[in-house]
């Protein structure tokens, strides 16, 4: 069986820092809004910490409000992300869906694993029409602990995975596939920061030089 592909959505796949500023700005405008909240909007701080599980995020840029409200703000957010992605603001990376294509053709499963809420998830791969490659796609909201590592067991377990590859640009990720026995590799885009891609088994700066380096390995 050939290993498994398991792709990170949010700056691997799809190019979130195309929805993130304006669906971050119009949350953090409502509160404006309702009083409960001044100055900028904190889109430096929400960059620096995307990979992490959306509860993390919140607790981080607002510290000093209640969980109700960082509930309410999330449900907001989300619902701004998925009409920004609707309205087409959003974009996958370059090649894409070549590599998809070009990993179903040879038969890799293919699945992805995310931090993204469910319907995040379904709103991009249905707007890109990904369900023609991807197999499953799994959020960390299905596991109680948030863990990526986790999440990637559960794939791992769900599908009786022996082999895998997780493809992603944070920490987590690459943390996540060496709890499952599983290559890591980094993909150096927006959110990635170089001393967390020194944890990746493999580094690459466009989603073709994984194609490439499948052909070198085979």
């Amino acid at each position: 069986m050939k290993a498994a592909m398991i792709f990170d959505m949010d700056g691997t796949l799809f190019q979130t820092n195309r929805i993130l500023e304006a669906s971050l700005h119009d949350t953090f405008q409502l509160l404006r809004d309702e009083e409960m909240w001044e100055g900028d909007t904190p889109l430096k701080e929400c960059r620096e910490i995307m990979g992490v599980p959306l509860s993390v995020v919140w607790e981080t840029l607002l510290p000093h409000h209640a969980i109700h409200v960082h509930e309410k703000v999330n449900e907001i957010f989300q619902d701004k992300l998925i009409e920004n992605i609707l309205s087409g603001m959003g974009a996958l990376y370059p090649h894409t869906e070549d590599l998809l294509a070009y990993l179903a053709a040879r038969g890799f499963p293919i699945f992805v694993a995310s931090n993204g809420y469910p319907h995040y998830l379904d709103a991009i791969v249905k707007y890109y029409s990904l369900d023609q490659w991807i197999s499953s796609w799994y959020s960390i909201q299905e596991i109680e602990s948030k863990d990526k590592g986790e999440l990637l067991r559960k794939v791992k377990e769900n599908h009786g995975l022996t082999h895998g590859v997780v493809i992603g640009d944070r920490k987590s990720d690459f943390k996540g596939a060496e709890e499952n026995q599983f290559l890591s590799i980094g993909c150096a885009f927006d959110f990635s920061q170089e001393n967390e891609l020194l944890e990746a088994d493999i580094v690459v700066h466009d989603l073709m030089e994984i194609k490439d380096y499948l052909e070198k390995v085979k």
